[in-house]
């Protein structure tokens, strides 16, 4: 073993928690694989939706979803960038897949964390790269999966396009009569396998296609294959004991060599186990991506989802270009239940990031990017293409009725009193060491810096440097403030600049 696996184990095993053993439900994402289709150095696993890499949505939608799931996520290519963006949270193993055998195999690299002796109950397999699943998804999947009282089984989703243009696995139910017009009764609508799009093209267009199901024989017509419109999402339920039974029984007979979960129906089958099927309400929701241009299809379905919660409560000038992270979203949701109108405009081009805090009546125009804990007070005006911005740990505090014109850049530990104006072309700062605090009333113009200082109110600042000062407002004879206009600190290094 090289060293760089024998750190991939070392760090699973860090950053895993103990598996619950009261808690009879463990759900296994899927994570291993790189996606060659993606076209990038990043883990396919790590691409975001909506500012949330997929197998953080997808963990997020089974402990949501789900109440105190254990969790196993099975880590590959990419691992160790896969379990520092999971981190270690309770109930949570990482179980590496030195070489990826497929999904098949995935799943008992993952069973291998679980004690047999402890455990009985239910587990959930899903892709970690099906970024759109939410918790309403698998709290129904669950319910069903527990009032069918089946073995196994397969979260579908339902094509609405061409069938032709249909390139997933098809989902083969069993018909209502047999072959020899008898009634399938109990067997009826139960799941005999799921044939991959490839082997029905192969099929002869003129003979059916058979297949035997508890002793009876169904027909079906390349046609109805073809058009069969329920295809296989790669979520799963099982009950446990029967997975362990038959998990190490599937083969890797086929041309890809791999050990693929899906050859599980067909054994569970042959057990008389009870295979079924279910759609989700939503058929986004199991959406997957192999690259970039269906990534870019599931951001826009995140985005919609958005808006339409949104729209009719703030102004969202430009519904296919805005960004608003979830939790400021739960914000707005939670502040429209006070009954109080908002009056928050969104201009085109807008990112709100985590920990933004906003409030009533403030207009962000376009190309506003904030992101970090950055407090707006009421009524504030931030104009085009500001940079508001904080990092962890910090606090950027903007106080009532101030205004931010264009192009500023305003970053770190900062407070601005009420009333401020911040004219363009302004760059601010303040770090953990030197906050810096801006009075209310002042007016800060021209092309100034300012980093780490203390302003006093109603100071007037223009075309000025100024770095770990305290300006005060010093009152002249006349009543009027002192402004500060074109300050600028004593020059460093001047000995290294001369004459061309």
């Amino acid at each position: 073993m090289d060293n760089n696996v024998k750190e991939i184990y070392s760090l699973a095993e860090n950053l895993s928690s103990p598996i619950n053993n009261k808690v009879r439900e463990i759900g296994i994402i899927l994570a291993a694989g790189h996606g060659k289709r993606i076209k990038s150095h990043r883990s396919k696993m790590l691409h975001k939706i909506w500012g949330v890499p997929t197998v953080e949505r997808v963990f997020n939608a089974c402990r949501n979803g789900i109440k105190d799931i254990n969790l196993i996520v099975v880590v590959g290519i990419k691992a160790e960038d896969v379990i520092q963006v999971v981190g270690r949270r309770e109930a949570t193993v990482f179980a590496y897949q030195e070489k990826q055998n497929g999904t098949g195999h995935a799943v008992q690299v993952a069973l291998e964390k679980i004690n047999p002796k402890n455990f009985e109950g239910i587990v959930y397999v899903l892709p970690g790269d099906m970024g759109l699943i939410n918790a309403e998804t698998m709290q129904s999947f669950r319910e069903e999966f527990i009032k069918s009282d089946s073995d196994m089984m397969v979260l579908t989703g339902i094509f609405e396009g061409n069938p032709k243009e249909n390139s997933y696995g098809r989902i083969i139910r069993v018909k209502e009569l047999d072959n020899e017009g008898k009634p399938s009764g109990k067997d009826h609508g139960k799941v005999i396998e799921i044939m991959e799009h490839k082997d029905i093209l192969s099929l002869s267009d003129s003979e059916p296609y058979n297949v035997k199901f508890n002793k009876k024989i169904y027909s079906y017509s390349k046609k109805e294959l073809i058009e069969n419109n329920e295809f296989n999402s790669g979520v799963y339920a099982f009950k446990y004991k029967k997975l362990i039974e038959l998990i190490n029984s599937i083969t890797s007979n086929n041309v890809q060599n791999e050990i693929y979960i899906t050859d599980l129906i067909s054994l569970f089958n042959k057990k008389e186990y009870t295979v079924q099927a279910v759609s989700p309400r939503e058929q986004y929701v199991v959406m997957g991506f192999n690259n970039k241009s269906v990534l870019k299809e599931m951001e826009d379905v995140a985005r919609h989802k958005v808006y339409e919660k949104l729209k009719d409560i703030i102004e969202i000038n430009d519904p296919e270009d805005f960004f608003i992270d979830e939790t400021v979203v739960e914000q707005i949701l939670e502040m429209d239940g006070n009954n109080i109108p908002l009056d928050i405009n969104i201009g085109k081009g807008v990112y709100i990031g985590k920990g933004t805090k906003l409030n009533y009546n403030v207009d962000l125009r376009k190309n506003v990017f904030v992101d970090g804990n950055v407090q707006f007070g009421k009524n504030v005006v931030v104009r085009q293409n500001v940079h508001l911005s904080c990092f962890e740990g910090q606090t950027f505090k903007i106080g009532d009725s101030v205004e931010i014109f264009s192009g500023n850049i305003i970053k770190g530990n900062i407070s601005i009193g009420e009333g401020a104006r911040i004219e363009s072309s302004v760059n601010m700062t303040g770090s953990d060491e030197f906050p810096l605090k801006i009075g209310r009333n002042v007016l800060i113009k021209g092309t100034s810096y300012i980093f780490g200082s203390v302003i006093e109110d109603e100071v007037h600042i223009e075309h000025s440097v100024i770095i770990k000062k305290n300006v005060t407002r010093l009152i002249k004879r006349d009543g009027t403030i002192q402004p500060i206009r074109f300050y600028l600190p004593m020059p460093e290094g001047i000995d290294a600049i001369e004459d061309l």
